[in-house]
């Protein structure tokens, strides 16, 4: 097992352990934001967007770490979106060679989106990382951030 899972493995089991019982959405959120963001800190963002209830067809900014995000983002622009309107993670290792890339912090190079769904199936958020080196996100992160939203939301 690589370094990088163990961590996931390690990061997975406290966060598991600190939502035991708590079931408000918002407060799940935040609080993996806040263990993975300190789990990788070389990570420059890490949060979600959920789908804004007036207008499904676009993100807004949810719990986060980080500088500064797009406060909206439309499911057809820039890799949160592509995630959003295909319903698939989104492994970028350059976001500069992603087309229509929506720079919401200058520095950000490389960016994983997990998508979310409730029980019915429906997407209702994106979990979105972005790091600001190139390459940084593999299957490695791929399988244990969508192993972890399976664990954490269920859908």
């Amino acid at each position: 097992m690589s370094s990088k899972s163990a961590l996931y493995e390690q990061v997975q089991k406290e966060i598991l352990s600190v939502l035991e019982g708590e079931k408000n959405q918002i407060a799940r959120m935040s609080t993996i934001a806040c263990l993975l963001a300190h789990a990788f800190p070389e990570n420059i963002w890490t949060g979600f967007y959920m789908v804004d209830t007036e207008n499904p067809r676009e993100l807004v900014v949810g719990p986060y770490q980080g500088t500064l995000g797009c406060l909206r983002i439309p499911f057809d622009k820039g890799v949160c979106g592509a995630a959003a309107r295909t319903g698939e993670t989104q492994v970028v290792a350059d976001v500069h060679d992603f087309p229509g890339h929506i720079a919401c912090d200058s520095r950000s190079v490389s960016e994983i989106v997990v998508p979310l769904r409730n029980a019915h199936g429906e997407l209702y958020a994106v979990l979105d990382i972005d790091s600001p080196h190139a390459g940084t996100f593999d299957e490695t992160d791929k399988v244990a951030l969508e192993v972890l939203v399976a664990a954490v939301f269920g859908g």
